[in-house]
């Protein structure tokens, strides 16, 4: 009877670490942007020290486009649609994970897909923007740190023991939860 017991234990546990395996297989092998494809929308909160927080709708449509592998990157902030953005989101190296949003003005912002997110980063008028997208479920986490390049201050004393460190103030903070509507 204990063999039989510990049998069952061991596929039990053989049984679990397979179906986890799966699970990270399919969040880091899920084909991008598929799992993002869709159309989302929630609420951002937009903290910036010293002042009060404001919310705000926010939109995002990703769906495929008449040009092969090329989706929308449509995102939509308030509940109008006075500030459109229709961009396009384009593969440049799908086996590195490197895709770009262009904005269909001359701007192309690159973005890298790491599991069931993608990351981005660009620069523009002394502010750097991190964003940074994540899917779980029906859910798209969504974060924007705005950098302001301009007022740094800097550490350390250039040396190999102590480099010299520049540290940037973070202007603001975007973060929310959209949700995949139909």
């Amino acid at each position: 009877m204990k063999k039989l017991f510990l049998a069952a234990i061991v596929w039990l546990i053989q049984l679990t670490l397979f179906a986890q395996t799966a699970t990270i297989k399919n969040i880091t092998t899920q084909a991008f942007p598929q799992s993002f494809t869709g159309n989302w929308k929630g609420t951002l909160q937009w903290l910036r020290a010293g002042k009060p927080t404001r919310q705000f709708t926010m939109q995002l449509r990703i769906q495929p486009t008449d040009t092969a592998g090329q989706y929308t990157w449509q995102i939509i902030y308030g509940d109008s649609l006075k500030d459109n953005r229709p961009y396009i989101l384009k593969p440049v190296d799908t086996a590195k994970g490197h895709w770009v949003v262009d904005e269909r003005d001359g701007i192309l912002l690159d973005c890298y897909v790491h599991g069931n997110a993608v990351h981005g980063a660009f620069t523009v008028q002394g502010n750097t923007i991190v964003d940074n997208y994540r899917v779980e479920n029906d859910q798209l986490a969504v974060e924007f740190l705005s950098i302001n390049l301009n007022e740094k201050k800097a550490s350390g004393k250039g040396t190999a023991e102590t480099p010299s460190v520049d540290s940037y103030l973070i202007n603001s903070y975007q973060t929310g939860t959209l949700t995949r509507i139909k």
